[in-house]
């Protein structure tokens, strides 16, 4: 067995509550401009309320702020390790609670970042400790673009990764994927690592079409599998012919004598051009295969990859979800929602239609459910945090590596407590601390948090544009119809629209309000009216955009600390795993479990 590292040291329970409560004091002062709609920008004066800045100064700063924090700097020195750093900066007014420093909004904001709170785990470092001495068995061949995104490939082959070291170093083969989807990093565990893998998903139509893919790919897989036996039979042949040109060369020079030197040389020169590509490429195989006989398979999607075995043969056999066909689930499955799999293969990837809440039992949805390791890629709202309730909660689950996305879709337990929930388990808060506090972020909140600060840095910024259209029409719809509050949505008008005038004809129809109402200058007015105002809420986003981080800090260390309060947790810690630039919520809470 592989000599393992020790895991990374990572902070305890205190230090976090710390660091969580210097970060309560900055995002109570912080949070209303994060909770302010842009729809309600112009009609509810919101700059004037907010802001005792101007526009121009804000948003000169902010975008300085974003190119920084885009090159991954540390705090400035001087205001590293103080605890009241919202105290220290003056940021807010204390009577109007405006905003009166961009600078030091900027630089606390900064400051309460995951990556400069000091609160991450390095990808590599956990790599080195699970690895121990073993080998990767991932390299720069594997390359699944042909079947994914770029964004899905990145993301599938870091995880991945980290995946299959975390089951090397618990020894144990089966994964649960909470919400799969359309099943790429299952199919990825299964037919790379040979893990046996369950993806559940609550879409019936996303298991359908993940079964689909996943068929389509063991097919690519067994043609390269294929190509790749006849590529090493073929070798022997291919040596051969090389030997059998060499000799006939050699066999002329001796017989024609150096009278026919010079024709010789020419029919080397052309014979050799011929096959000198092809015999180099055969001996450069050749080598790899004497050189590298225990080397561990590669797995590549791209074009023009060659493979020596591509996944064990087991893992080639056909798969289903379950033992009994979709149609022939029975009533009381199709009323529970729940889809029961029993599968002996130990590497093969299976998807499942469940939905999952923190109760869900497991032995319900997978008869054959051993010890194994839960995961979950950009699991939506609720489930993310539903998949550190299981973890903690089911013995046979020995580790969890959960990123999660979509933060407005979260329950909240302290907002709208009048409202009745399907599941009595909120999403948010989930620690002790925080529910002591009683800590409501608001859902406005929750949406900004999913704002991506470095993709605004690299140059791909805020729809500004549409959302001036937005707030503009607000002015409109509460001036001329009186409305001001509305349930319906506009939607992605905006994109379909050839000018304002046309975005509002078919916003106010969408709305069910007369467009005829009020005439084209009307609207036209209001636009002029407006537009040198533009800059105010380009620069309010980017307030938002820039405070973005800390909300995410906030939802993230809420999920640590209720890790760190379980008594049978061995160890703990967010890990930054993408690049935040392809996958803006790049963060994995992962967390194994004391060995009984």
């Amino acid at each position: 067995m592989a000599a393992f590292c020790p895991l990374p040291v990572t902070q305890d329970l205190p230090t976090l509550r710390a660091k969580l409560q210097d970060l309560l004091r900055f995002l109570r002062d912080a949070l209303p401009i994060s909770n302010a709609h842009t729809v309600d920008f112009y009609t509810e004066s919101v700059w004037e309320q907010l802001v005792d800045l101007s526009p121009v100064m804000v948003l000169s700063v902010l975008r300085r702020s974003a190119t920084k924090a885009n090159a991954e700097t540390r705090p400035p020195v001087e205001i590293v390790g103080r605890s009241d750093i919202a105290d220290f900066l003056k940021i807010f007014c204390e009577t109007s609670k405006k905003l009166i420093s961009v600078e030091d909004f900027a630089l606390a904001a900064e400051y309460y970042s995951l990556q400069n709170m000091g609160i991450c785990t390095s990808f590599e470092q956990l790599l080195v400790a699970l690895q121990g001495n073993q080998k990767k068995r991932t390299g720069e061949n594997v390359n699944p673009d042909e079947f994914m995104n770029i964004k899905k490939s990145h993301e599938v082959q870091a995880m991945s990764e980290l995946i299959s070291s975390i089951t090397d170093f618990c020894g144990i083969k089966q994964v649960i994927d909470l919400g799969s989807g359309k099943g790429y990093l299952s199919s990825f565990l299964s037919l790379k690592y040979g893990l046996k893998v369950y993806g559940i998903d609550s879409s019936n139509i996303n298991t359908h079409g993940a079964e689909e893919r996943n068929r389509k790919l063991k097919k690519h897989w067994r043609v390269c599998h294929s190509r790749s036996r006849l590529d090493v039979n073929g070798l022997a042949l291919k040596m051969a012919k090389e030997r059998e040109v060499q000799d006939e060369i050699k066999y002329k020079v001796d017989v024609e004598g150096e009278f026919n030197n010079s024709l010789i040389n020419q029919e080397k020169i052309s014979t050799s051009d011929f096959f000198d590509p092809v015999i180099s490429n055969i001996r450069k195989q050749m080598e790899n295969l004497h050189a590298q006989p225990q080397q561990e398979e590669k797995l590549g999607f791209g074009n023009g990859i060659s493979f020596k075995v591509l996944l064990p043969v087991n893992a080639l056999q056909p798969t289903f979800s379950s033992q009994i066909p979709i149609r022939e689930i029975s009533e009381e499955n199709k009323k529970t929602g729940k889809t029961t799999s029993k599968s002996s293969e130990s590497n093969i990837y299976s998807p499942l239609t469940s939905f999952i809440t923190a109760d869900s039992e497991l032995h319900d949805i997978i008869q054959d459910l051993e010890d194994c390791l839960m995961v979950g890629l950009h699991t939506c709202g609720d489930l993310a945090s539903n998949t550190l309730r299981i973890f903690t909660s089911k013995s046979e689950i020995k580790g969890v590596c959960s990123v999660g996305c979509c933060y407005h879709l979260l329950s909240e337990e302290f907002e709208n407590q009048h409202k009745e929930y399907v599941q009595e388990k909120r999403g948010f808060p989930m620690c002790h601390y925080l529910k002591e506090e009683k800590w409501c972020c608001g859902r406005n909140a929750r949406m900004s948090a999913c704002l991506a600060l470095e993709r605004v840095a690299v140059g791909q910024g805020l729809p500004t544009e549409s959302l001036f259209y937005r707030a503009v029409l607000q002015v409109i719809i509460k001036e001329y119809y009186g409305v001001t509050k509305c349930d319906r949505h506009v939607g992605k008008m905006y994109s379909k629209s050839s000018s304002f005038l046309d975005y509002v004809r078919k916003s106010l129809k969408k709305l069910g309000l007369d467009e005829s109402k009020v005439p084209e200058k009307i609207i036209m007015d209001y636009y002029e009216k407006y537009k040198p105002r533009m800059n105010e809420l380009e620069a309010f986003n980017m307030l938002k955009v820039v405070l973005a981080p800390c909300i995410e800090t906030l939802i993230l260390l809420d999920r640590l600390c209720y890790l760190k309060e379980q008594e049978d947790i061995a160890w703990s810690a967010l890990v930054k795993l993408f690049d935040p630039v392809k996958s803006p919520r790049c963060y994995a809470v992962i967390a194994l479990k004391k060995q009984q």
